[in-house]
């Protein structure tokens, strides 16, 4: 039985409910009394229960009828049915009705606990299935491993009621935390040292820990090798069974087919790189010459029109020049992409970064008359990283959110440093939004919604914080705006090198 478990009785004879409930609440369970059918849907819009027991014959609403309003207001609850006049075709009929199942006073202890228990696992049972078709389903339509790792903990949190669920995951040698869900204050290294032993025997472990807690670690294995683990602390359970240590494993197996799927999907992305790389350079070569020469007869063509005083002509050759312009930023851009040279890391100031991107998109918010909100973090300070890069990246983000705007748009961008750590950038506007289709294809190469675009802006934010080490999130609806939130880790990581894994 789950500690904690809520449970509702319904019973009109005071001596009945007194004593059932005495009863009930020595088994364990967190037990709500009500002598009437109105309270009974007081308590049930106040809060959720995990199981119900009605008294059939009640006035002026009876059982079968007040389990029918419990189910408008908590659809799933099991209900069972109490009565003294108990038949079989009572039974059968208050089943049909909708009842988890039937009980027949006096109560006898073995029943009234075995019935209680498999209604209890009954709702189990459906919730975990519907948790892990949720699963299953994003992680057959979503290729983020972070957002799948995300539903994983927090899924994972639901099935089990516990107080905390922490994904681990080993890249580089380095274990880290890369998901949780709940609240705990047991330290990050202790879940660690159970992952860990997971990770080492390939199995799933269950470590005692100080004042009485327990934790249970699952293996992330990808094509049978650990990979990571899956942490549960502090069960609910006197005991967790192996139901219970079934049901970890199967999320755990979900979270390592999202590790598999995004990193298969990385060499595939690596490879159409090299791919691009090639041909770009190709592609520079032939383009660059003649765009050396347009750009130098646009320049002389602009200077005689000046000479000849027209000043319409003049316009247009300026035109020309900066479309040549344009052209050659491409150019460069697609090569850079194609073939990303490698980090030059130096102690830099992020925010200085971000202070010298909305410098230079003065003129432009100016024009646009866009309010900018900068709150840019005193702790975020310095990190070893390649300035040229994440510059790039950032003013990417900013013009993007600037160019989603209407004039008159608030622009915001705010830098803090967690606990960990890590350093968290969000850039924030309040443009038209992006349904769920275009947000899935924004870091697709060449994928862009604008008509001079070049569908690179975000794919090089994404290839610049996959290189960092980071990551980068996109929140964004129709009619609400857009939310870019970028994630750079610590310098000094504080994790645990994995050498016996090596």
């Amino acid at each position: 039985m789950m500690k904690g478990t809520r449970m509702l009785v319904v019973d009109d004879d005071p001596s009945i409910l007194e004593v059932l409930g005495m009863r009930l609440e020595a088994m364990g369970f967190d037990v709500t009394l009500c002598s009437t059918p109105a309270d009974a849907e007081r308590a049930l819009h106040a809060g959720a229960f995990d199981v119900a027991l009605f008294d059939l014959r009640m006035e002026p609403m009876d059982g079968i009828a007040l389990m029918q309003a419990a189910h408008q207001i908590q659809a799933r609850l099991p209900v069972l049915i109490m009565t003294a006049h108990g038949t079989v075709d009572s039974a059968v009929q208050t089943i049909k009705e909708g009842a988890f199942d039937f009980l027949t006073k006096p109560f006898v202890a073995e029943e009234l606990r075995g019935k209680i228990g498999r209604a209890l696992a009954e709702r189990r049972w459906a919730r975990d299935r519907t948790l892990l078709r949720r699963v299953g389903e994003t992680l057959a339509s979503s290729g983020r491993m972070d957002h799948i790792l995300d539903l994983v903990a927090r899924a994972t949190l639901e099935a089990t009621e516990t107080e905390r669920t922490v994904v681990f995951l080993r890249e580089k040698g380095i274990l880290d935390a890369r998901a949780s869900a709940g609240q705990s204050a047991t330290p990050l290294t202790d879940l660690q040292g159970a992952a860990e032993a997971a990770m080492k025997s390939c199995a799933r472990q269950q470590v005692s820990q100080p004042e009485g807690r327990m934790v249970l670690a699952a293996p992330l294995l990808v094509d049978g090798a650990p990979e990571g683990a899956l942490v549960v602390e502090h069960l609910s359970y006197v005991q967790p069974t192996d139901d219970d240590l079934e049901l970890i494993g199967l999320f755990a197996g979900q979270a390592a087919v999202a590790v598999k799927n995004t990193r298969e999907l990385s060499r595939l992305r690596s490879g159409a790189l090299a791919a691009l790389g090639r041909v770009a350079t190709q592609v520079a070569h032939d383009l660059n010459n003649p765009l050396g020469g347009l750009k130098l007869y646009g320049r002389l063509l602009e200077q005689r029109l000046a000479k000849a005083g027209d000043s319409h002509g003049e316009a247009l050759a300026q035109k020309m020049g900066r479309a040549v312009d344009r052209l050659s930023e491409m150019v460069a851009d697609i090569t850079a992409y194609g073939r990303p040279a490698e980090l030059r890391r130096e102690r830099t100031g992020v925010n200085g970064l971000l202070e010298e991107c909305l410098a230079l998109v003065q003129d432009r918010v100016a024009e646009r008359s866009i309010r900018v909100i900068a709150d840019l973090g005193d702790a975020v300070g310095a990190l070893a990283l390649d300035a040229r890069e994440l510059h790039k990246a950032f003013l990417n983000l900013v013009v993007n959110a600037i160019d989603a705007m209407e004039p008159g748009g608030t622009l915001t961008v705010r830098s803090r440093r967690g606990e960990d750590g890590k350093v968290e950038i969000l850039v924030e506007d309040t443009g038209c939004g992006m349904d769920e289709e275009t947000r899935a294809h924004i870091f697709e190469l060449f994928f862009t919604t604008k008509p001079s675009g070049t569908g690179l802006g975000m794919s090089i934010v994404r290839s610049a914080m996959e290189r960092h080490g980071g990551q980068v999130e996109v929140d964004s609806a129709p009619g609400r705006g857009t939310r870019v939130r970028v994630v750079l880790p610590p310098d000094e990581r504080r994790r645990r090198t994995l050498s016996s894994f090596e």
